[in-house]
């Protein structure tokens, strides 16, 4: 196993170098570093002052390298519009926003699981097409457009209706409470943020699984295992979900980029400062240090994510080891 983690994370760096140029690149094509002094009076002195302390005059493979090699070593830069490293303001970014992803993540797959197998195991009954309905609700539905519905039936309404000053399921901004820190003003930081986040891959992830179990209720083994006299709870939970979930671990980190899109969104209507709003304060004041850092630990994040789903994958299944 050990050998079969270690070969799946050497296939990930050449992957991570390529993804991390490609970020450089793009940012350096949509972004001018020094585009903020140009029409200053002294614009032309300064300009080329900081193309030389930025290294632009340099090529684009010099420059990534520079960057990539300070970024390994902690040195993300500094940001153009609040001069703050860039490596603290990530620091201070990141929490809140792994704490959104972690509990989305986790309630999701719980619930997606219990969903999917429920809905594969009693197929075209009334419960299956109720979820199957709620499923269709949830994926046409934006995480935007949930949060603002949310916020109007479980906020906007209950203070309206029944006077209340503090709503039960709804605190604005970011909360710094550890992931175990299950008080009643961290839940009330987190639910409505973490329910917007899960609603979506609820309904998609559930989809999966009910299509999945359905494949692995016919396949020859669980026949075997039934014509055995197995129990149904051991046929299902030993030896059909075990190999259904193989197609949702690789839907899951498929998806990882689309939850930090979520994020973005989520955090911005909840006033969350955590990455995604840093990125949308980066983007608006074309701060190119603090949209590199971003874009490369999102980057980060996906591959780390893929590479978690490939373990997951020879967990789940010994022969892909062997393969």
């Amino acid at each position: 196993m050990l050998t079969y983690i270690l070969r799946r994370i050497v296939y990930s760096v050449p992957v991570l170098l390529v993804a991390s140029f490609l970020t450089f690149w793009g940012v350096r094509i949509a972004v001018d570093p020094v585009g903020r002094f140009r029409g200053l009076r002294n614009s032309a002195q300064l300009i080329p002052e900081r193309r030389k302390a930025l290294h632009l005059n340099e090529n684009i493979v010099a420059q990534w390298w520079r960057w990539l090699t300070g970024f390994v070593h902690g040195d993300m830069g500094t940001s153009e519009a609040t001069h703050q490293s860039v490596s603290s303001m990530i620091s201070r970014a990141l929490w809140p926003t792994l704490q959104l992803l972690f509990w989305a993540t986790l309630f999701s797959l719980i619930i997606a699981i219990a969903v999917g197998v429920y809905s594969s195991l009693r197929q075209y009954s009334v419960g299956d097409h109720l979820l199957t309905g709620a499923s269709y609700i949830g994926i046409a539905m934006p995480p935007f457009l949930f949060a603002l519905v949310a916020i109007s039936l479980l906020v906007a309404w209950p203070k309206s209706h029944f006077h209340l000053d503090d709503p039960i399921f709804y605190s604005v901004g970011t909360h710094n409470t550890g992931v175990t820190g299950f008080n009643m003003d961290y839940l009330r930081h987190m639910f409505l943020p973490v329910l917007t986040l899960t609603i979506a891959s609820i309904a998609s992830w559930s989809r999966f699984q009910r299509t999945s179990m359905l494949d692995v209720m016919h396949a020859d083994y669980v026949r075997t295992a039934r014509a055995k006299g197995l129990p149904q709870r051991k046929v299902v939970v030993k030896h059909a979900l075990r190999n259904a979930l193989i197609p949702l671990v690789t839907v899951v980190a498929l998806d990882t980029a689309f939850l930090i899109g979520g994020v973005i969104i989520t955090e911005q209507i909840f006033s969350i400062s955590g990455m995604g709003k840093m990125f949308i304060d980066a983007l608006q004041a074309g701060d190119a240090p603090v949209l590199l850092a971003w874009f490369f630990v999102v980057a980060v994040a996906v591959i780390a994510a893929n590479l978690v789903a490939d373990v997951l994958y020879g967990v789940l299944d010994p022969r892909i080891r062997v393969s």
